[in-house]
């Protein structure tokens, strides 16, 4: 059986290519976007439509409470079981999304996250409730360059966390993310899709004009009274949020979402510049993408 990855960084094209794919195969999607994973949050994450979701099948969207405990570990052992259970009907999958670690945690697998040591998460915890998460931000750069790239370090929790597991084992957080790589009882074959800087950030720009017209705000509205869950702390509600808050205009939180989208464009293309078994293309690249397909799919 061979797994088809399709990734590249948000608002790139993915969605509609990931549904000529999978038609093509004859296959569901099994989507790979730590957010979309959530209800609730479809217009803010542009998670697939009933309508496309009718038009082929799709897999971890909006299968869980935003108030639900969810990591790429959960994620590594959800996914392995479904390919496993789908491989018996189908002779190819796709898995699509732009989300890192959960990228990594299917195809490479992540290690056991060691028990951290009380003392330094007490330390941590202080130092988070004393207002030093720039200081604790800088550290982990220094510590775990790697992480820092592909996380949301706007995050204090995650920032927290890494550190955690930096300072009790000694090691990166990332080097238990992307460790030794575990064997796959599948083929598996990654396409990349990637835009000029500019283009890109052109269509980020209308994604985030469309989500406002489509009612970002309403959503955001509707979610504000469980704004602390970790699921919200991502572009996009946190930005609405300040707006509901009073603390800043709406044209000056779209034009925030907008920047801070294309910063998290740019630490995706970052990560996924490491990877030299992507075959890359541009998203009007489809004919040459369908043929990859066949011939993959044939091997």
């Amino acid at each position: 059986m061979t797994l088809f990855v399709l990734l590249g960084p948000t608002a790139v094209g993915k969605t509609e290519l990931a549904l000529r794919m999978a038609e093509e195969l004859g296959c569901p999607i099994l989507n790979c976007d730590s957010r979309q994973i959530f209800r609730g949050m479809e217009i803010g994450t542009a998670a697939p439509t009933a309508e496309q979701q009718a038009r082929v099948r799709h897999y971890f969207v909006g299968t869980h409470d935003i108030g639900d405990y969810y990591s790429a570990a959960l994620y590594e052992q959800n996914a392995l079981k479904l390919i496993a259970e789908l491989s018996s009907t189908h002779r190819a999958l796709l898995l699509t999304g732009g989300s890192m670690m959960y990228l990594d945690a299917v195809c490479n697998g992540i290690d056991d996250i060691p028990t951290v040591d009380p003392l330094v998460r007490e330390t941590l915890r202080n130092r988070l409730n004393a207002g030093d998460i720039d200081g604790m931000r800088a550290e982990l750069h220094l510590l775990d360059p790697d992480y820092y790239l592909a996380a949301d370090t706007r995050n204090p929790k995650r920032v927290v966390h890494a550190l955690e597991v930096c300072y009790t084992t000694g090691r990166p957080y990332s080097s238990f993310l992307t460790s030794e790589r575990k064997p796959r009882p599948f083929r598996i074959v990654k396409l990349g899709l990637r835009r000029e800087r500019q283009e890109l950030f052109g269509r980020i720009s209308l994604r985030v004009d469309k989500m406002m017209a489509e009612g970002l705000v309403d959503e955001a509205r509707r979610l504000y009274p469980r704004r602390e869950e970790n699921a919200l702390n991502t572009v996009g509600y946190k930005e609405v949020f300040r707006y509901l808050d009073g603390e800043w205009t709406l044209p000056f939180a779209t034009e925030k979402i907008k920047k801070n989208t294309r910063d998290y464009a740019k630490k995706q293309m970052t990560w996924f510049a490491h990877d030299d078994t992507i075959r890359w293309f541009h998203p009007e690249q489809e004919d040459d993408i369908l043929h990859e397909l066949e011939c993959q799919a044939e091997e």
